[in-house]
């Protein structure tokens, strides 16, 4: 992960040299991400969609795992009345039905992460879309991300180069005000 921000870092060094050595004045725009995302009404069917479907898969775990307790309690109750074939046959079968039920909590959380990446890349292609569009319209020379993987890369910036609300009414969403934004610590320089 560091060796992607310091790439990233590089990266940007490069883009405002190469600006510099042209003499061309360099706009440098921020945006928050999380913040945009926050505001979007697609978000809300996003996060309905999944509580939805691990609610079901869920129920779905529930069940398998109450039907291996009561098979689990049944045998033990049984156990001492049992031949010892059919004891350690039972054994098996509930080894392997507990070992079923793990596979099956793993492939449950594979599912949901899969369906947020499926729902989530629109929504992310449009986020992007639109701050380009937004640095293409108001003569921007580079557009930072505030945050990358929930790591802060700009440690300072003034709110005049934020152009995450720019974005939000490109996209057409109204963006909250400012005083909410602030309160919410969006805003604020970083410490």
């Amino acid at each position: 992960m560091k060796k992607h921000i310091l790439f990233f870092v590089l990266i940007i060094a490069a883009v405002m040299n190469h600006a510099q050595a042209q003499t061309a004045p360099v706009k440098v725009g921020t945006a928050d991400v999380n913040y945009i995302l926050s505001q979007l009404p697609a978000i809300k069917k996003v996060e309905a969609e999944l509580k939805d479907m691990e609610g079901k898969l869920t129920t779905q775990i529930e069940a398998k795992n109450e039907e291996l307790k009561k098979r689990y309690l049944a045998f033990i109750n049984e156990g001492g009345s049992l031949a010892d074939p059919v004891k350690e046959s039972t054994q098996n079968e509930l080894q392997q039905a507990s070992e079923n039920l793990e596979q099956l909590k793993r492939d449950a959380q594979t599912s949901l992460q899969n369906k947020h990446q499926q729902l989530m890349q629109p929504i992310y292609k449009s986020v992007g879309e639109a701050i380009t569009a937004v640095g293409k319209e108001n003569g921007f020379t580079v557009i930072l991300s505030q945050q990358v993987g929930g790591l802060d890369v700009v440690l300072f910036a003034d709110a005049s180069i934020d152009v995450s609300d720019l974005v939000l009414k490109k996209m057409g969403v109204t963006p909250t005000p400012p005083a909410a934004k602030t309160a919410a610590g969006k805003s604020q320089p970083k410490q």
